[in-house]
């Protein structure tokens, strides 16, 4: 295990400004994941901290130790790249040790084996393992290239969108696996992703960014109940928040220009009329697609609502979120 601490990092490319005054710490065996759009700037801090990329201004450190001037090869990561980066001459279980026969860690023939059928089983290639990496599919070349990281014992996993090429089932096993063996190891993980579902049920933290700047960084819990701001609040949800102006509603506090509430917190049976203009079975619940005073929005109901397209339900607001103008949250919410 090991903490690692983000200090005021700056990043530019030219005229564009990757990373602003970042700072954040990684708590030892925590699942951090790093949340936002493209260009947010999630993969340029796992470079920073993998040494791929020096910050213009900042420090960073892993375990206590300042990392500057220290290559990616002497700050004992792993990393895991959005596209695989395999040897496609080499069988993937010649893949998965190679990492273990490196001269620095001296790995012992009989743990070189455990530890690869052990992975190997986990990410369901098994039966691949004398296959040639060319002979792979996309989705199977990128298990190998997690696997690969999987098998170290380094100080930090990072991870750039590693289940992004994968198919909905795996995805789906592979997030529940990650965490597994995340939480048993003990080991310190940051994941970058832009997708809400990977960031509600792996990490332990959530580091929300936007444009270069961390925003909010909390449990998921935290941020999903707790947001600092109208964007930290649209990170996570699914279905995404809904926002409305504040005075739609009575009740709206002095300075609120939005009004934000979760599918979940739009109470059925009792306010003002809303019109169902589609209703989503999903199983274990129903989305209700409504429009209330020229305005969209979506609650969720039971999963045996009897309201079809076209009925009248009148709802009220429970618990909302407010905002101001510029989107700052009113009343609530921590960065930290």
């Amino acid at each position: 295990m090991a903490e690692v601490i983000l200090r005021n990092v700056s990043k530019r490319f030219g005229a564009d400004v990757a990373l602003s005054d970042v700072s954040m710490v990684v708590p030892h065996g925590s699942f951090v994941v790093l949340l936002g759009p493209t260009g947010a700037g999630k993969t340029t801090t796992l470079r920073m901290v993998s040494g791929l990329d020096v910050p213009d201004a900042g420090s960073i450190s892993i375990g206590g130790r300042d990392m500057a001037g220290l290559t990616p090869a002497q700050r004992d990561v792993a990393m895991v790249f959005q596209q695989y980066s395999l040897y496609p001459h080499l069988t993937v279980r010649e893949n998965l040790e190679f990492p273990l026969k490196s001269p620095a860690l001296r790995t012992p023939a009989d743990v070189i084996t455990r530890k690869v059928a052990e992975v190997a089983e986990v990410l369901q290639i098994s039966h691949k393992l004398d296959n040639k990496a060319t002979a792979l599919s996309g989705g199977e070349m990128q298990r190998v290239s997690i696997g690969r990281a999987l098998v170290r014992n380094p100080s930090v996993y990072l991870m750039d969108e590693p289940l992004s090429s994968l198919d909905a089932k795996l995805r789906s096993d592979l997030r529940i696996e990650l965490k597994s063996i995340q939480a048993n190891s003990g080991a310190t993980l940051l994941y970058v992703t832009h997708d809400q579902v990977e960031a509600m049920t792996m990490a332990t933290h959530v580091g929300v960014l936007d444009q270069g700047r961390l925003v909010q960084f909390g449990t998921p819990r935290e941020i999903y109940e707790e947001p600092v701001s109208l964007y930290a609040a649209s990170r996570l949800g699914q279905p995404r928040i809904n926002v409305l102006p504040a005075d739609i509603f009575a009740g709206a506090p002095r300075g609120a220009a939005f009004i934000g509430l979760r599918p979940e917190h739009i109470l059925q049976g009792s306010g003002e009329d809303s019109f169902v203009n589609r209703v989503e079975h999903l199983g274990d619940q129903t989305r209700l697609h409504l429009s209330f005073r020229n305005h969209d929005l979506i609650t969720v109901t039971d999963a045996h609502t009897p309201l079809a397209t076209g009925d009248i339900v009148k709802i009220q607001p429970k618990t909302p979120l407010y905002f101001d103008a510029d989107g700052a949250r009113l009343g609530g919410g921590s960065t930290t």
